[in-house]
């Protein structure tokens, strides 16, 4: 039953959140945690930039049936089920709570474990790399474009979607790119140091969950959400994933894709970046805000990172049996030939 385990960031993430809790940044620290959130989120997006390889990229970019089913997934099932939940409300926990959940529905796809869940599956790794790395690209731009279309948003100052493009943009595109064109440089040492960056990754979102959780705090979040909220949203996640990854296997099979590349499918069209999320949450909401409305995010990760774990292993197992049965029958057809 490895598959319950928490996952060693989510408990980073618990830990961070109690530290908020109890002690929450005031006065004078908060404009030196947002100018280091800030740094970090930057420097966050240009080491996922210098890791990106575009030689993985181009293997993986010709199957164009897989990615186009995979966008379809990631922008436009997961926002529909979104609005659903929304309208259906089926249970009275505020409304900021759905807003995270139609929040969450319109984010890219993680790239770090859709491709680790793949390769454990035996899934097509290359398409996979090329489908989360186009989903976390494009993100940039389809989510907050999303964010104005299907949600109401009343941020600090008045902003629309182009300008909010912009801010994204600047904070984590740009770092990205500058990050990518720096890896014929620093490329070799960042595959050598790929725990460092591991940590890198790490640090920034619990930084902005430390700084976004400081400001929800102190603005009374746990005055409106108690346990039953918290089940709620773990209930939530649940049958949000579950219909998702039903959807997917249904489509994949329908149009005749391969077990590779169902496998990726799986993988690639369920997840929602944590990574990607929590900053841009940042930068799209009120300060005020964001804590509570990313609260669904971080349960659907751990409930993401559990399941499909699960998932992969049977995959995994059950592609063993696979190899295991046609060698069998390759070592008897053997001797019948002589």
């Amino acid at each position: 039953m490895g598959f319950l385990r928490l996952d060693p960031m989510m408990v980073k993430l618990i830990i961070t959140v109690l530290l908020a809790s109890f002690l929450p940044a005031k006065g004078g620290f908060v404009p030196f945690f947002e100018g280091l959130t800030t740094a970090a989120i930057a420097l966050l997006f240009f080491m996922h930039g210098a890791k990106l390889s575009r030689e993985k990229i181009i293997a993986g970019s010709s199957h164009w049936r897989l990615h186009l089913w995979i966008m379809f997934s990631t922008f436009v099932l997961f926002p529909i089920l979104g609005l659903l939940l929304v309208w259906w409300h089926p249970v009275d926990v505020g409304t900021d709570i759905y807003t995270g959940f139609l929040y969450l529905c319109i984010l890219p796809a993680t790239v770090q474990s859709a491709i680790a869940f793949t390769s454990m599956a035996g899934g097509n790794v290359a398409a996979a790399v090329c489908a989360a790395s186009a989903s976390s690209l494009l993100g940039v731009f389809i989510s907050p474009l999303l964010v104005n279309l299907v949600m109401n948003v009343h941020s600090d100052a008045p902003s629309n979607g182009l300008e909010q493009i912009g801010k994204i943009m600047l904070q984590l595109l740009v770092p990205f790119v500058l990050g990518h064109l720096s890896r014929r440089w620093i490329g070799g040492w960042v595959e050598r140091h790929r725990g460092l960056i591991g940590k890198t990754d790490q640090t920034s979102i619990l930084l902005v969950v430390y700084t976004a959780f400081s400001e929800a705090v102190v603005n009374g979040i746990w005055q409106r959400v108690g346990v039953d909220t918290l089940l709620w949203i773990l209930a939530g996640s649940v049958l949000l994933l579950a219909l998702v990854l039903i959807v997917n296997v249904v489509a994949a099979r329908a149009f005749g894709f391969n077990r590779a590349d169902e496998i990726t499918i799986l993988f690639c069209g369920s997840k929602k970046s944590l990574a990607n999320g929590v900053p841009m949450a940042n930068i799209l909401f009120p300060a005020s805000a964001v804590g509570i409305i990313v609260l669904p995010l971080m349960i659907f990760h751990q409930v993401q990172l559990m399941v499909c774990s699960f998932i992969a292993q049977r995959y995994k197992k059950q592609g063993e049996r696979l190899a295991a049965a046609q060698a069998a029958q390759e070592g008897k057809a053997v001797p019948a030939q002589k």
